[in-house]
């Protein structure tokens, strides 16, 4: 039998693919240096100045620890205010989450316009919306729990909608089988099949708005991060090596706390 012409040879191989690594490599090397002239970084500047940024840090070498009552209250002050504003982030997204949701919204238009306001307060800087609150408020921790709470809120309303689309359908088709009208199928079918990823993600915000909060205070917030602003502003290195220390060692122990119940969770 003859066999066709084409198995009398061996067919070519394919051609070997373009190796575009030195390529894309040679256009973030051109990205960096474009970048670093335009900003001007001078890297001689900084080498010069190891020694002066080393001689700065220096000057916090003995914190001064007489007056801690005092720091001890002002963290209290910066916890309660990340505590309310985590408090205000939730009571918002737990009511704009589920409209966020597009299997559950009950409108295009109403999961549009939840979805634009988490999306507005998400991009809303801490800061931005810090000094804000305290030109319309005065100093003290309320625009900090306000800054905080507008902020997250966004985030958290997020994560909630997102998770409640990952839901499984037949879960919400079951519960409006009975009747349930929307609140309903939120209660009963959305929120409880997500709750301890809810939780995480609250553990996670609380987190987050202790290291903001200590920062806010820099503003004039309150709490702990204005004491820090002005022991740094009368040159005050001792006092304000004890003041971060102590915001150092309070996140720290939050830090291992909420990863303790995250692990706890799951």
């Amino acid at each position: 039998m003859n066999k066709p012409i084409e198995t009398l040879f061996p067919q070519a191989l394919p051609p070997r693919p373009h190796n575009l690594f030195p390529v894309w490599l040679a256009a973030a090397l051109a990205a960096l240096w474009l970048i670093v002239r335009d900003l001007e970084i001078s890297f001689e500047t900084l080498a010069y100045g190891v020694a002066d940024m080393g001689e700065y840090f220096s000057r916090y070498r003995q914190p001064d620890f007489s007056d801690l009552p005092r720091y001890l209250e002002l963290m209290g002050i910066t916890l309660a205010t990340a505590l309310w504003g985590t408090v205000f982030a939730l009571v918002v997204a737990f009511f704009l989450s589920p409209l966020a949701a597009r299997n559950l919204s009950p409108h295009p238009l109403v999961y549009r316009a939840a979805r634009e306001a988490l999306n507005f307060m998400r991009a809303m800087p801490d800061l931005l919306l810090a000094l804000i609150f305290v030109a319309a408020l005065g100093l003290g921790p309320l625009p900090g729990a306000l800054a905080l709470g507008v902020h997250t809120a966004g985030f958290l309303g997020k994560f909630f909608a997102e998770s409640l689309e990952r839901v499984d359908q037949g879960v919400y088709e079951g519960v409006a089988a009975t009747g349930a009208n929307f609140p309903q199928l939120v209660m009963y079918a959305g929120w409880p099949s997500i709750l301890r990823e809810a939780l995480g993600y609250v553990l996670y915000i609380l987190d987050r708005n202790v290291r903001m909060a200590s920062v806010l205070g820099l503003v004039g917030a309150g709490g702990i991060g204005l004491a820090l602003h002005d022991t740094l502003r009368m040159f005050n290195y001792g006092q304000s090596a004890a003041l971060i220390l102590v915001i150092l060692s309070t996140i720290l122990i939050i830090d291992y706390a909420s990863a303790w119940l995250r692990q706890t969770l799951n």
